[in-house]
């Protein structure tokens, strides 16, 4: 029950995520379509004015008559106001749809700044003329999410006592986490500060020295010698947290189809912590007995703690840094000397 839970809490904060990120690129696309009523508006009125101005100058060559000219520009103003009315139309049937659906993928999301073209006839010349780039209009994109991998050297803290006296083997034992992200902007117009928030695990991996395994004595845990030659020893500690940083450093504003801000190729450093849950210890044990080998997978809980939390920092440069995390909760419960898991390694935002 205790794990179905904690995925459940799991599958839970991954859709809130991902309707947070919709609900975000929504509002930012009906903000483009309404910017674009007036734009229409405008074109219309540009192309209409040139094609005046056209009829107005076939008038002074006296190529065409004063009657002439009138019906043309009666002509041509119906013609755009029509354009208006129905390029208007399908804006505002879009914005309809936006506005009765959850999503916004429902709607073409390269909706365009569409060309007016003319053509007219000066001196026997073709004249074309273009109004609007064709291109997609710019809106901001404020939340982005982010894959994220790390992984490195994992060990323990001990009150007065150095590194070099864990009981646990430096360079064997490793941690790793995967985790899915969304990052924020803070500032209007600035990228400089942004949060990074999400759901991540966290396995957390300690191999014994001196042929030692873990022993579960009703509330209290220790490190025992095993009776026979160990070829493997390792304890692995999967937690499921939810870390939040705050992140600085320069980024590039891209003007594209969009306004973003990336940070590929920029120094960075973000601070923060974590919080979450124990959801499974499990211990493995290999050895001969016998002249056989022996495979033990061990699953119990050896009085680990149910609430984890701590700190965590990294510093890098694009998508690579150099990451450090701190457990302030101990590893396990009712200890006589507390340890407290420490990482250091390389982590990896995949965007």
């Amino acid at each position: 029950m205790k794990r179905i839970a904690i995925y459940s809490i799991f599958i839970l904060a991954f859709l809130f995520a991902q309707n947070l990120v919709a609900q975000e690129w929504k509002e930012e696309r009906m903000v483009r379509l309404n910017a674009q009523k007036a734009i229409i508006t405008e074109q219309e009125k540009e192309a209409l004015k040139f094609e005046v101005e056209d009829i107005n100058e076939r008038l002074k060559n006296q190529q065409i008559t004063k009657g002439e000219a009138h019906a043309l520009k009666t002509s041509a103003a119906n013609k755009h106001a029509l354009n208006i009315e129905n390029r208007l139309a399908i804006i505002n049937n879009k914005i309809a749809l936006l506005e009765r659906n959850e999503y916004a993928n429902i709607v073409d999301s390269k909706i365009k700044d569409w060309p007016s073209i003319t053509i007219s006839s000066k001196g026997g010349k073709m004249d074309i003329k273009i109004q609007g780039n064709g291109k997609p209009l710019k809106y901001d994109i404020r939340t982005s999410t982010v894959l994220l991998f790390a992984t490195g050297f994992n060990n323990v803290i001990m009150p007065s006592k150095s590194l070099k006296d864990s009981p646990y083997k430096i360079g064997r034992s490793r941690f790793v986490e995967l985790g899915y992200d969304l990052q924020t902007r803070v500032l209007k117009n600035s990228n400089f500060i942004r949060l990074h928030y999400g759901i991540s695990f966290q396995w957390d991996k300690l191999v014994p020295k001196n042929n030692q395994y873990f022993v579960q004595n009703g509330n209290m845990t220790n490190l025992e010698q095993f009776p026979l030659s160990l070829k493997k020893s390792k304890l692995t500690i999967t937690n499921l947290v939810f870390p939040l940083h705050i992140e600085f450093g320069p980024s590039l504003k891209l003007d594209r189809e969009n306004i973003r801000y990336v940070t590929t190729n920029h120094f960075k450093i973000g601070i923060g912590g974590y919080a979450g849950f124990n959801i499974g210890t499990k211990q493995k044990l290999k050895y001969n007995e016998d002249d056989a080998k022996v495979k033990e997978k061990i699953k119990k809980d050896y009085n680990t703690t149910n609430f984890v939390y701590g700190l965590s920092s990294y510093i890098g440069f694009g998508n690579i840094s150099l990451y450090a995390k701190y457990n302030l909760s101990p590893i396990f419960k009712n200890q006589t000397i507390k340890e407290n898991n420490i990482s250091l390694g390389l982590r990896f935002d995949l965007d």
